[in-house]
């Protein structure tokens, strides 16, 4: 989806005009990949715009880079402060996309990222569905990748890093030029891990299971977590458990879970239809919950709300 200007980007503690938000081409990250980000949404609330878990996600971006050993230059409290500066200074009532970066600057060539400046930035624009809108309603189709996750000692699948993004690339090209929506790789081991930016979930008689996220390789999901609660307090049982790409085929439903794609239906894996190919009730249920949370229609969740306002 293509990115609509704002008019403000928080660079290093400073608002700069969204023209002007750039940086070297001899950047270290630019050319070794070292840095980490977030991907956060803020929804339309009774009470103002709202970011949904921004702590969560700012605790995230701290513990990423922490396991590639990049000491952010500001607190957590500080960065999340900038992000709602950031929402209400570009006027984002109807709500929009963040995206937190820890980038290391100009000033060293060579692998040893140590004496790299640390740069942080933090940029908003209004998004919509990123699987579209149709996705949301009737699902998308995936298709097992040809790509495997990477490897967690290869390189730290626990962290949201810049460069380990071109394993999740390499899928979602392969998937697109195939005629599919989306992509699943499985672990080093054949095991389920992950989509290209999501989590997944399968239901398998009457439970909800997904892959064990330090097992599988996958990315500890915050929108992950929001589901397994809203899934737990509706009285669903939820497994972390092991899945192989066969148990995707015979699922009842199934589904996948992202900040950016938020709670979106699969309607078939590898061309065969998941369940009867439409979204189940299941999925129907939690995704109505998870939207009604985001926004603030249900008081037990409010906390998880940072309104900026």
């Amino acid at each position: 989806m293509p990115i609509t200007p704002t008019q403000k980007i928080w660079m290093d503690g400073e608002l700069v005009d969204w023209a002007d938000a750039k940086v070297h081409v001899l950047s270290h990250t630019m050319h070794y990949g070292s840095g980490v980000f977030e991907g956060i949404r803020a929804y339309p609330t009774s009470q103002g715009v709202a970011v949904f878990r921004l702590a969560d996600h700012i605790r995230r971006l701290v513990a990423s880079a922490r396991i590639l050993m990049i000491d952010i230059p500001y607190s957590e409290d500080q960065l999340i402060d900038a992000t709602a500066q950031l929402v209400r200074v570009n006027g984002m009532r109807d709500g929009c996309y963040l995206r937190p970066l820890v980038y290391l600057g100009y000033g060293e060539m060579g692998l040893n990222p140590l004496l790299a400046p640390v740069k942080v930035s933090i940029a908003t624009w209004p998004w919509g569905t990123y699987l579209g809108e149709e996705a949301l309603k009737r699902g998308v189709s995936v298709k097992i990748s040809t790509w495997r996750r990477h490897d967690p000692n290869a390189v730290p699948t626990a962290a949201k890093g810049v460069g380990m993004y071109v394993n999740s690339s390499l899928a979602k090209i392969e998937a697109i030029k195939g005629g599919y929506d989306e992509a699943v790789l499985l672990a080093s081991d054949g095991r389920v891990s992950e989509c290209t930016g999501e989590n997944i979930f399968i239901v398998r008689d009457g439970a909800l299971l997904t892959p064990p996220t330090s097992d599988a390789g996958a990315l500890d999901g915050i929108t992950q977590d929001t589901v397994e609660v809203l899934a737990k307090d509706m009285g669903i049982e939820v497994r972390h458990e092991p899945l192989i790409r066969t148990d995707l085929y015979l699922a009842d439903e199934a589904f996948l879970t992202g900040t950016a794609a938020e709670l979106t239906p699969i309607r078939a894996v590898d061309d065969r239809p998941v369940g009867t190919g439409t979204p189940g009730p299941m999925t129907t249920e939690l995704q109505r919950a998870y939207f009604a949370t985001v926004r603030g229609e249900l008081e037990q969740y409010k906390d998880w709300l940072h309104l900026v306002d």
